[in-house]
């Protein structure tokens, strides 16, 4: 077998591997100019096409938690359409409005924020907010995060 066919082969290999591969959804996310933290912590699996944008998210069940003084609730499957610094036709994610749960429609990238649109207003947010991923029940703020148990810290009280 010559050197030539060698490089061959690997060249090959390597490009059918390769295209085996799958990213994850928070890659996909960065892809398209958005941070990894606007999905939770254990997204299972997700489907995209990318000619129309067309996506649907999996979690392992549904998830609540605080993020800032909103209390989020996504559902087990969430479905929209991406694009380049957008988010639109958003269903499964919504956020409790003094009392009442309302469907986040729309997410669109604006420079350093990101505007989150509950149809009739819309919020904007720090793209830094989102550098890390919440987890279902204790949001950013959890105790032991490495061992697998996430129970939400208490505040502090300074005497």
């Amino acid at each position: 077998m010559s050197l030539a066919t060698i490089f061959l082969f690997l060249f090959c290999f390597s490009v059918v591997v390769s295209a085996n591969e799958k990213t994850s959804a928070y890659e996909e996310l960065q892809h398209y100019d958005f941070p990894i933290g606007i999905l939770p912590k254990g997204v299972i699996g997700y489907e995209l096409n990318s000619k129309t944008g067309e996506f649907s998210a999996y979690l392992n069940g549904s998830c609540k938690f605080m993020l800032s003084s909103y209390e989020l609730y996504y559902k087990p499957v969430i479905k929209g359409v991406i694009s380049k610094g957008r988010l639109m036709k958003l269903s499964g994610v919504t956020v409790k409005v003094v009392f009442l749960w309302v469907n986040i429609v729309e997410v669109r990238r604006r420079d350093d924020n990101l505007q989150f649109s509950v149809g009739f207003t819309s919020a904007n947010f720090p793209i830094r907010s989102f550098d890390k991923c919440p987890r279902c029940e204790c949001g950013l703020h959890c105790v032991n995060e490495g061992d697998g148990d996430f129970r939400q810290k208490l505040p502090v009280s300074s005497s």
